[in-house]
This record gives C-alpha cells, structure tokens and sequence, in this order.
C-alpha cells in the first residue's frame, strides 16, 4: 500500500518564515559581518567524488594529511532528549543531521571521519529515515537497537551495523553519570581502529572559499540569526559570532553546550524543507528521497535554493537559485531537515 502522508501534529499552521524582501535589498547594500573571502584557496572536490590526492577532508572540505584520511567514517544514532544533554565530542563531527522522531523531539545522525574522538553519545535507536540519511557514507552505522523492522531496513545497507543490543566486543557501555537509557556511549575510536580497511567516504558537498555565497548572483542576504522550528518541543537557534566565523546553537532558548563545556558551534548550516511519511503510525519518517527547498548558511550569510536527493546511497545536492552549486565553507556542517508544517526564519 502506497504511504500516506500527513501533516505533522505538533505545531499547527506554522509554514516557513523565509527572508523578507527587505532583507533581500538590504544584502544588495550592506555588506555581512565577516572576513573577506579568501582569494587563493586551491579547488576542492566535487560532491560525490572520492577522496584525492589533494588530500582535503571529504566531509569538511578542509586539508588533510592523506594518511589521516584512509579509514571508514563513523555514522551514530546521537539521543537528543533533555535528559540526554550534555552531549560528548559534536563539535568533532563532520556532518550533524537533525531529524523529528516521535513525540516532537529531535534525534541526530552524527558523522565523524577527519577528526574521531574517543567516545561518543549518548547512542539511541534507529528510525526509518536513517538509511536513506546515512547510506551515502558508506563505512560504519553504531546505534542502540530500535524496531525490528527498522533494524532490518538499516541492515541491509551496504554499512557495517554496530548494534549496542548485539554488542559482545566491548565497543558500548553505559555512562554511571548518566540516567538511562540515555547513557549509552560507544568508543568511538576503538570502533573506526577495527575496521579500519572499510572505505572512505565520498564527498557529499561542494565546498568553495570561507565566503562560499559572496557571489552577486546569489542574492545571500545577511544573517545574524537563524530561529528553526521542528515542533512545539524542539526549536533550535543559530547565532552568527562573527569573530569566531562560527555559528553558535541553542536548544530551546539555552545556550547549547556539549560536555567538554563548549558551545556546539558549526561553520555550514543546511536547512531543508522536508516531508513527513506516517506510514510507521506513530514513528515519523522524514523523506530523504525526493526535492524541496534548501537554505545555505555560511559566513553570516544565507542563499535560496533547492535540494534533491535521487537514490538511497545518493549524495544531497544544493543549487542555487540562479541554477549554480550552492557550495559550503570549508569546516563542519549541520544539516537540519525541518519538517513542513515546522518553519525557519533567518534574521539580517
């Protein structure tokens, strides 16, 4: 029976906030609050291309000793429940995904590659979606267990499952400090050591200057500030620092901070317009596979556009308004696929 789509319960007749035209001709007249674009930055791959002998990073973009490169990236099921917070090692990821599960909550796809920590988590189940997110790396996919047939849909992916419900090796455990269940933490490094001979991930982006989106042609209007709505439960927010060239989350209205005490910050935010599949009752599925409207934030700027996606194991792909690649700034990314019925405003 063909899936049925609805609208998400949990905030009613919230659409997306999209920059004012005002702020659009603001952009044409005043310039964004950051540091001149570099000039000399030598081309980095495109996405969907294997690693180079260039040696760049091929989930941030950024150089890279190509010894340092050579092993698999590490996907993880992260928990973001309150009770789950403070989280360990975000800001070492390379790609953040941000989706809606049950309850109006949010859970993370989190993928580490250029630099992996010792220990990650808290580690949490499976959803539906997380095939279609997760496949294009290839390499490994560490989660805690979840229903069987979305353990069923993650196993037969091309990823080598660590599943903490099947664990006899030592990789999980869970933290006395923490209240179950959300207190699992897997050892990040030990896991990537033992498969160490898996792949390389593909690129996934394309990635230009610090200043990807300076570019008359891209209408980047400024932006300070980014507010996200996934539900009435979960509504996170970037702020633009400047000085750091970092965007700085909060959950909530709070500051968020990982457990080593920073804040989470990240160089790329990627919002994406997504729909929602029902077809799993209450468990909701973001659909990965298919278009939508797309929104790059980098450098205290942020540029229109769409994304598609055309295959499980395919890369996303970002393009501008005016037909171009919307390409990343070199560095970390979160990617927040806020549903429909959720919105997203960006304040010059």
């Amino acid at each position: 029976m063909a899936a049925q789509v609805r609208p998400a319960p949990y905030r009613r007749g919230a659409r997306f906030a999209v920059l004012a035209v005002a702020a659009l001709l603001l952009a044409g007249c005043q310039s964004a609050p950051v540091p001149a674009p570099d000039t000399e930055v030598p081309v980095r791959p495109a996405a969907g291309s294997a690693p180079s002998s260039v040696s760049f990073a091929p989930l941030r973009g950024t150089a890279a000793d190509a010894s340092e490169l050579a092993h698999p990236s590490l996907a993880v099921k992260i928990d973001n429940h309150e009770e789950a917070r403070p989280h360990l090692a975000l800001n070492r990821t390379d790609l953040v995904f941000e989706e809606l599960v049950e309850g109006g909550i949010t859970r993370y796809v989190a993928v580490w590659h250029s630099d992996v920590p010792d220990e990650v988590g808290p580690v949490r189940s499976i959803r539906p979606m997380d095939p279609d997110i997760a496949s294009p790396f290839g390499g490994i996919i560490a989660y805690s267990g979840g229903q069987e047939q979305f353990v069923e849909m993650m196993m037969a992916t091309p990823l080598l499952n660590l599943v903490f419900d099947y664990d006899d090796t030592g990789l999980f455990s869970r933290a006395d400090d923490r209240p179950g269940p959300h207190d699992v933490v897997l050892r990040a490094g030990e896991a990537v050591s033992r498969n160490a001979a898996l792949a390389p991930p593909p690129m996934q982006f394309s990635y230009g200057t610090a200043d990807p989106l300076v570019a008359p042609a891209l209408a980047a209007a400024p932006t300070s500030r980014i507010d996200l709505v996934f539900s009435d439960a979960r509504f996170p927010a970037w702020e633009w620092d400047g000085a750091a060239s970092t965007w700085l989350r909060s959950q909530e209205g709070s500051p968020d901070l990982e457990a080593s005490g920073e804040r989470v910050g990240a160089t790329n935010i990627v919002t994406l317009r997504v729909g929602i599949d029902w077809s799993y009752g209450e468990v909701p599925k973001t659909v990965m596979i298919g278009s939508g409207e797309a929104w790059v934030s980098a450098a205290g700027r942020t540029a229109h556009g769409t994304w598609a996606k055309d295959a499980a194991g395919s890369p996303i792909t970002l393009t501008a308004d005016d037909g171009s690649p919307l390409r990343l700034a070199p560095g970390n990314t979160w990617v927040e696929l806020v549903p429909g019925e959720g919105s997203a405003t960006f304040t010059p």
